[in-house]
């Protein structure tokens, strides 16, 4: 008889913690572990950031535009020591300090650099996101023993960022609202369990409410978080509204707060490493081909497709050399984005040779899955593919196309806008007579006899008209003030020369005058 083997008990790791499965079903996963959340503030963000690509001597400051003056948003630890602070206006701060230097402020440049550092510190914890437009929290449940425990692990964060040029305080303690005041108020670590004992000392100011229920907290003499702890919640609520209440516990950890970290956004890039350098165009092709067919097939099953690719090219001297081109629609067809990247390549200098490709797709959109071989979307493929190479070389800006707008002034009853960021507008159906090709502005129309004129000239030229129709008369849009228009309501009538030119011509009654201001073909 076999014995059978007496049940082991199995480990379970979850992160850094350990239990048995018989402890997992009896209290629950990670059960009796204390919550800790790490809160990194950058006091000096936007102005850190711009110094470490162009270092300034001396006072430092970021404007921006507020009404009709510059005032000072960010500024160095220098500019801060002579006086100037947030909200000065600049003319204020160059009586105080003639030698301050000042640049404009960039808030895409900064958003783009608090998202890096966003993803730099996921070293230190799994979930991170960003608190405010200049700081992050992270939640560092169960990780800090990895790093030595949590004064090392702070200690690890803050000497990487000060190394890296970066100016920050941060703060560990059990709730998100007590992480991010005290790396406000000077940081620190708030042992579990010890909230309302080390952040009492803090003004109201700390808490995440608006400068005017704390300048009224401060009147009534609630000046510290530590005053308000002992108050009822009832009557805090009916007086300043149940935000503040809210606020209050999530500080002392009594009400949850999640982290809420962003998911990445995915990344559309292959890369292929050659065994040997390359420098023809047609082997760059025929590499390029290869990854195009493997970025296409990771768009695919995204379901989006790209507006803008990158082809990067690593010459065997290190240096690399970049090719990008723009797409009128979004598209993953590499046979069609293979074509515009041929005149970039063919212009590459490749050097002693090529020995790595890289390809990304910068910008995406959301492409759906959509039927091919049909006539019409063949065509709406060879225009975009059109816009797609004229854009390339002109600027997508400079392609253009006409849209009908609402209006009955002709002047006024069409749109330009850039191709590669529209759509085709049919014209909408309107029972008025028809509209001339080509609209110009109107032309003084002279010698004219007639009513409508028998003979007229125009551009240096005599008509004679065979047949004319109309009048369509047109009113000028009162809620516009043309100059153009002053003249009163206007007679358009479409007129044939027996000289060949089909003109469109109107009189002014209120002014009496002729002109044209468009051809038929």
């Amino acid at each position: 008889m076999i014995r059978q083997p007496e049940p082991r008990t199995r480990l379970i790791i979850s992160g850094a913690l350990i239990r048995t499965n018989q402890e997992l079903l009896d209290f629950g996963p990670c059960s009796g572990m204390a919550r800790r959340l790490l809160a990194i503030w950058f006091p000096r963000l936007a102005s850190d950031v711009s110094l470490r690509t162009r270092p300034v001597e001396g006072p430092f400051a970021l404007t921006h535009r507020a009404g009709n003056a510059d005032q000072l948003l960010c500024l160095n630890a220098a500019a801060r020591a002579q006086g100037l602070h947030r909200g000065m206006p600049l003319a204020d701060a160059r009586a105080l300090v003639p030698d301050l230097a000042t640049r404009l402020a960039d808030p895409v440049r900064e958003m783009a650099a608090l998202v890096a550092l966003r993803r730099w510190a996921v070293r230190y914890a799994p979930q991170v996101a960003t608190d405010g437009d200049d700081g992050l929290i992270a939640d560092i449940t169960g990780v800090a023993h990895l790093f030595g425990g949590e004064e090392d692990l702070r200690g690890d964060l803050q000497a990487r960022l000060i190394q890296a040029g970066l100016n920050v305080q941060s703060a560990i303690a059990g709730s998100r609202g007590g992480a991010h005041a005290l790396a406000r108020h000077g940081g620190g670590i708030v042992p579990d369990g010890l909230l309302a004992e080390r952040l009492g000392h803090l003004p109201v100011s700390a808490l995440s409410i608006s400068p005017e229920i704390s300048e009224w907290l401060s009147r009534m003499g609630l000046s510290r978080i530590a005053d308000l702890i002992p108050l009822p919640r009832a009557p805090l609520a009916r007086r300043f509204g149940p935000g503040l209440v809210a606020t209050l516990d999530q500080m002392l950890g009594t009400m949850p707060e999640p982290v809420g970290a962003l998911p990445e956004a995915p990344q559309f890039g292959v890369r292929m490493t050659l065994p040997e350098p390359i420098g023809l165009t047609g082997d760059v092709m025929a590499g390029l081909d290869r990854l195009l067919e493997r970025l296409c097939g990771k768009l695919a099953s995204a379901h989006m497709g790209a507006r803008r690719v990158r082809l990067e090219l690593r010459r065997v001297d290190k240096a690399t050399v970049t090719v990008e081109v723009g797409l009128a629609r979004a598209m993953r067809d590499p046979v069609r984005i293979s074509a515009l990247f041929r005149k970039g390549v063919e212009e590459v200098d490749s050097g002693y040779g090529i020995d790595a490709l890289r390809i990304k797709a910068v910008v995406t959109e959301p492409l759906a899955p959509q039927q091919i071989g049909e006539a019409k979307v063949r065509q709406e493929d060879e225009l975009n593919d059109l816009i797609s190479r004229l854009g390339n070389r002109l600027g997508f800006d400079h392609v253009l196309r006409f849209l009908p707008a609402e209006s009955r002034i002709p002047e006024r009853s069409f749109l330009t806008v850039p191709a590669a960021y529209s759509e085709t507008t049919p014209l909408p159906f309107r029972k008025r007579p028809r509209r001339p090709a080509m609209i110009f502005p109107p032309e003084p129309v002279t010698s004219a006899s007639g009513h409508p004129p028998a003979r007229f000239r125009w551009r240096r030229m005599s008509f004679t008209t065979l047949r004319a129709a109309g009048p369509e008369r047109i009113t000028p849009e009162w809620w516009f003030d043309d100059p153009a228009w002053r003249s009163g309501v206007r007679d358009y009538w479409r007129i044939e020369t027996k000289e060949g030119p089909r003109l469109w011509l109107f009189h002014t009654p209120m002014a009496p005058a002729w002109a044209v201001q468009g051809t038929f073909l």
